[in-house]
């Protein structure tokens, strides 16, 4: 699904639901940390014009939905809070160090746009498989409180909206590679760069597999 090589632990959703509240927080961290990364890239391309259109509309995009995840906190009765370090992304951005890329800027720039890419692309597995364990737990006794019936929908729409920041990393990637290396074909190396990173992500995925968390990249 959306090039992750490594399913989700089928433990997790489960999880995940039975600690919803630690799901919805540490979600809302999740989409302020996505706006940040991705205005922190239109800072490191602030004359690439069409790069900085993007980014920008993705991370005001990004603000929305965690602007739409207060409202389920406070509908709630939770607070924000202080957010938790996302041992994933920060296991995942190190991993894509090691690449042999350090002196090559389109490679550079495409390793930073496509974990952007994956990142995106396993918060949308989880929102799914979220969705899909809240629609089933829907109508039960366990948990019947308006607040949680309308999540299934909120989660399905989040869903197709992570996968669409899936597409447009990778998009992007294509265009950074073009503009930096105009002798190269963008989008074979943009194509087997993010097979490469998508391995590396399963791994990640795999080795965290003895700790679930109920979190998004827990």
């Amino acid at each position: 699904m959306l090039g992750l090589t490594v399913p989700t632990d089928p433990r997790w959703a489960p999880l995940a639901a039975d600690h919803l509240d630690d799901v919805l927080i540490d979600h809302a961290h999740c989409e302020l940390k996505a706006a940040a990364n991705a205005l922190s890239l239109v800072g490191r391309a602030p004359d690439d014009m069409p790069l900085v259109r993007a980014l920008s509309a993705l991370a005001e995009e990004e603000i929305v939905h965690f602007r739409q995840v207060l409202v389920v906190l406070e509908a709630r009765g939770l607070t924000l809070g202080a957010p938790s370090k996302d041992e994933y992304a920060v296991l995942l951005r190190r991993a894509a160090t090691q690449l042999p890329s350090r002196h090559d800027e389109a490679l550079v720039w495409a390793d930073r746009l496509l974990v952007g890419a994956l990142i995106e692309a396993r918060s949308a597995e989880r929102f799914q498989l979220l969705a899909r364990e809240l629609e089933q737990r829907a109508g039960s006794t366990a948990d019947t409180s308006s607040a949680s019936s309308t999540l299934p929908a909120f989660y399905n729409e989040l869903f197709a909206c992570e996968a669409r920041h899936y597409r447009t990393y990778v998009d992007l990637a294509e265009l950074a590679v073009a503009r930096r290396a105009a002798t190269r074909d963008p989008r074979a190396l943009v194509k087997d760069r993010l097979a490469e990173l998508a391995r590396l992500e399963g791994h990640v995925v795999s080795e965290s597999s003895a700790t679930i968390r109920p979190a998004i990249h827990g």
